[in-house]
């Protein structure tokens, strides 16, 4: 039977970049490698081997943002996500599946021409950290580990890649392990019922809204504390002002309701972020 034009026009086309994007949790994929890509022009890099370190902490995450939808399929569909590509049928299972072999195979090549130590690190407790999580541990006690690992050996990934080929410094992986937690912690908080709802009962889940916010607004400071600490020698005199904003909004996530709590801690992460990058 003859295929005419009207047919060809008909047919769907591949997913457009948005929407694989948008099933790979893009906004925090993106948010993490401009962290990364941050650390490894303060670290001293090499152009070259900047881009490859970013490139590779960002097709990571990709795999895990991927990993993490099409895990939670049937669970998203029950509880009517209408956010989730996969979950409304706007990107085909197959082809999710297909971009997340090419960017698992594209994280593992970039990450060896980055050197043995950060493939070894990126693969197995970066990136490797996400995939743990999406495979089971976001429903157990243990759920903020894998962030914890993921985000405190982030810069490592980039040292390791450096030209002392060395791990970051205890504070700096330290203070990206709050980050992590406190992270983890933030962004469970919208989606708890629904979790509840599915049978995931992760950290946040088994201490409740309220004292996930108060763990937030413990930890976020805390690795304020340390990247303005840690570094050798005395803090810059703009480290203490940033730090009394910090203050401020963590009183803010303790003392208000509504949707301020939330923004004021999600202010404290952007600040720690930036902190981490001027002080790397």
């Amino acid at each position: 039977m003859p295929v005419t034009t009207r047919a060809l026009t008909n047919l769907p086309g591949p997913p457009a970049m948005p929407t694989l994007l948008a099933a790979a949790h893009g906004g925090p994929a993106l948010a993490v490698t401009v962290v990364a890509g941050l650390l490894a022009v303060r670290g001293g890099l090499r152009p070259l081997d900047a881009v490859v370190v970013t490139a590779a902490v960002f097709t990571g995450q990709l795999t895990v943002g991927w990993g993490n939808d099409l895990l939670d399929l049937r669970r998203d569909r029950a509880v009517g996500r209408t956010d989730k590509p996969l979950a409304v049928g706007s990107l085909p299972v197959g082809r999710a599946a297909a971009a997340l072999v090419v960017a698992a195979v594209a994280c593992l090549v970039l990450s060896a021409l980055a050197g043995w130590r950060t493939a070894l690190v990126n693969a197995t407790l970066a990136t490797g950290a996400g995939h743990a999580y999406n495979l089971g541990l976001k429903a157990t006690v243990w759920s903020w580990a894998p962030y914890a690992c993921a985000f405190g050996t982030l810069p490592s990934v980039v040292t390791l890649a450096g030209p002392d080929r060395a791990w970051a410094p205890l504070w700096m992986t330290c203070a990206g392990a709050a980050l992590g937690v406190g992270a983890h912690l933030l962004n469970t908080l919208p989606d708890l019922a629904d979790d509840e709802r599915t049978g995931v009962r992760g950290l946040p889940h088994r201490i409740g809204g309220r004292r996930s916010r108060v763990l937030a607004a413990v930890l976020l400071p805390a690795a304020s504390l340390l990247t303005v600490l840690g570094p050798a020698g005395r803090p810059p005199g703009w480290a203490w002002p940033v730090l009394a904003l910090v203050i401020v909004l963590a009183v803010l996530t303790l003392v208000t309701r509504g949707r301020t709590p939330f923004r004021a801690a999600v202010a404290i992460a952007l600040v720690d972020v930036v902190l981490l990058v001027a002080a790397g």
